[in-house]
């Protein structure tokens, strides 16, 4: 990492748009014609709630001048205080929402499913998938705790476009209810209930749950916390009993068995769907991007500066959300000694909870997935044939077989609080998103307020996957799922490509991303793209 001081140029007066040229920003003092009138000094307070500043008295101290950071052509952003971070080992945070997420249907349904047919080998590249991932979540969280903004108003910073192509992207991928359809599918085969009817109560259950919170971070923290510890341990203790040894070894070594891609793998029945695995390796698609948001209603870094959002029954009490973002002094050595101790906040984040608990989930299930070989030894033949759910059933078999039919049940209950856990994080994800990029850069839209767009998009999101569930393709879960994975592909090699330009170009030097983390996210770039594209120019399909 770079870490050189940046270089101040406090009275420095702005070049117009037409004579910039290459954008190069600096820290230094706000130019009349960029922030406003300049007689009005700007407190902390004043910035965050948006109320005016109360006058001077006479026999005050003369005002400090406000200082910004200008970063692209949208407002500066005023210099403020960076919060001291707390200890960087601790239980979940922010993290919970990508683990709810990452252990998501991929890693309990596609993930075993590609090991039964072309074995634990495959797993490399789910183990290049997840690291990345950790790694995309990292400089992710570099740019939402040094500004309190999301990754979506740094992309508007660098051009606004991309940002809106980022908001027509959630609304093409992520209306589809497959996680959820696919959860309700598993808790069919317990109840007998027909899974549109569960996945519609779900949803709407999902909405009137976000609607009467009053503070939506702190209620989904808390139940995805809890709903993450039931999956952890009980899948860990389930596949102790089910499998032995020789699976878990298998499984372990799987994951280094670099290039392994049997020819049926290339095929246009199968390519598009490992396509897909590896996107579905870890939180897939545009969750990488919400989870900045998540960052900054959880008040970490400079996100403490912003109000949380909060639900619709709550939406009067919601604090005014200030137009931009802020930076801390990066010329100050003890600002900058806080912002270390965020980086190793995150990066336990990333590397233990996340890339950790995420790992020993999928490695559960694919230890389950190698005893359901054993248990029914059809299940391949029956997948290659087109029975999608054929895979859940055998791991189910597994499960019974290991002491009781009841343990059959609970594996399906395990789905179906997979599929929970994805739907509540993937709902609120999506609703804070589009709300954020609504709120900041629509016009009119911030008469609403945030709290009420955010409302606007979840109960969308509701009525439009229920009419998908009711009326959409014939062909159930399963099917909406691919299409789910696959898209997901082409919106994680975009947003990598805007991320290395947010973070070069929007950042002070000193803590830009250094070399190695610029290198690795260029290659996901590539490796998410390209196997996109190949897949496209050589089978012509999405999936099969």
């Amino acid at each position: 990492m770079d870490s050189s001081p940046p270089t101040p140029r406090p009275s420095e007066p702005p070049a117009s748009p037409e004579t910039r040229g290459a954008h190069i920003p600096a820290q230094r003092r706000a130019h009349p014609s960029e922030s406003g009138p300049p007689a009005e000094p700007v407190t902390a307070d004043s910035a965050t709630t948006g109320t005016p500043a109360e006058p001077p008295a006479d026999d005050a101290a003369p005002p400090q001048e406000e200082r910004y950071w200008k970063a692209g052509r949208l407002e500066p952003m005023p210099i403020r205080s960076l919060p001291k971070a707390p200890p960087s080992i601790h239980i979940l945070g922010p993290t919970v929402f990508l683990v709810a997420l990452g252990v998501g249907m991929g890693e309990s349904y596609m993930w075993p499913r590609l090991v039964l047919i072309f074995g634990p080998e495959i797993r490399w590249l789910f183990l290049i998938g997840l690291s990345l991932q950790a790694v995309v979540m990292l400089e992710m969280s570099r740019y939402a705790m040094a500004t309190g903004e999301s990754i979506f108003y740094g992309a508007a910073r660098v051009f606004k476009p991309l940002m809106w192509f980022f908001f027509v992207t959630a609304m093409l991928v992520y209306i589809w209810p497959g996680h959820l359809s696919a959860g309700a599918s598993a808790f069919e085969r317990v109840t007998g209930i027909p899974w549109q009817a569960t996945a519609v109560a779900g949803m709407i259950l999902v909405g009137v749950v976000f609607t009467l919170a009053k503070v939506i971070y702190d209620l989904l923290e808390n139940v995805l916390s809890i709903c993450i510890g039931l999956l952890v341990v009980g899948t860990s203790v389930v596949a102790s009993m089910v499998g032995n040894l020789s699976d878990l070894s298998s499984t372990l070594t799987g994951m280094f068995s670099f290039g392994y891609l049997p020819d049926e793998a290339m095929t246009a029945a199968w390519f598009p769907i490992i396509v897909g695995a590896i996107a579905f390796a870890g939180p897939s698609g545009m969750q990488q991007m919400w989870y900045t948001l998540h960052l900054r209603d959880k008040g970490a870094g400079m996100g403490v500066h912003i109000p949380k959002i909060r639900g619709l029954r709550h939406a009067g009490e919601q604090e005014a959300m200030p137009s931009h973002g802020y930076m801390f002094d990066t010329s100050d050595p003890a600002e900058m000694e806080k912002w270390k101790g965020w980086r190793r906040w995150v990066t336990f984040d990333a590397l233990v909870l996340f890339w950790g608990i995420t790992m020993l989930v999928t490695v559960s299930f694919t230890v389950l997935a190698q005893s359901a070989a054993r248990f029914d030894p059809q299940v391949t033949e029956l997948i290659r044939a087109g029975d999608r759910d054929a895979s859940l059933d055998a791991m189910a078999g597994a499960f019974s077989a290991a002491g009781s039919p009841i343990l059959g049940t609970v594996f399906f209950l395990f789905i179906a609080l997979i599929g929970l856990n994805a739907t509540l994080g993937l709902f609120d994800s999506f609703s804070r998103g589009q709300a954020d990029m609504t709120y900041n850069f629509v016009p009119g839209a911030k008469r609403f307020g945030l709290s009420k767009l955010y409302g606007m998009f979840l109960w969308g999101l509701i009525a439009f996957g229920i009419v998908i569930l009711l009326f959409g393709p014939a062909d159930g879960p399963a099917a909406i799922l691919d299409v789910l994975a696959f898209l997901s592909a082409f919106a994680m090699g975009a947003y990598c490509v805007v991320l290395l330009l947010v973070n070069n170009i929007t950042l002070p030097k000193p803590i830009r991303p250094g070399i190695v983390s610029n290198a690795i996210i260029a290659f996901a770039a590539v490796f998410y793209l390209g196997a996109l594209f190949y897949s496209l120019f050589a089978f012509g399909v999405v999936v099969d």
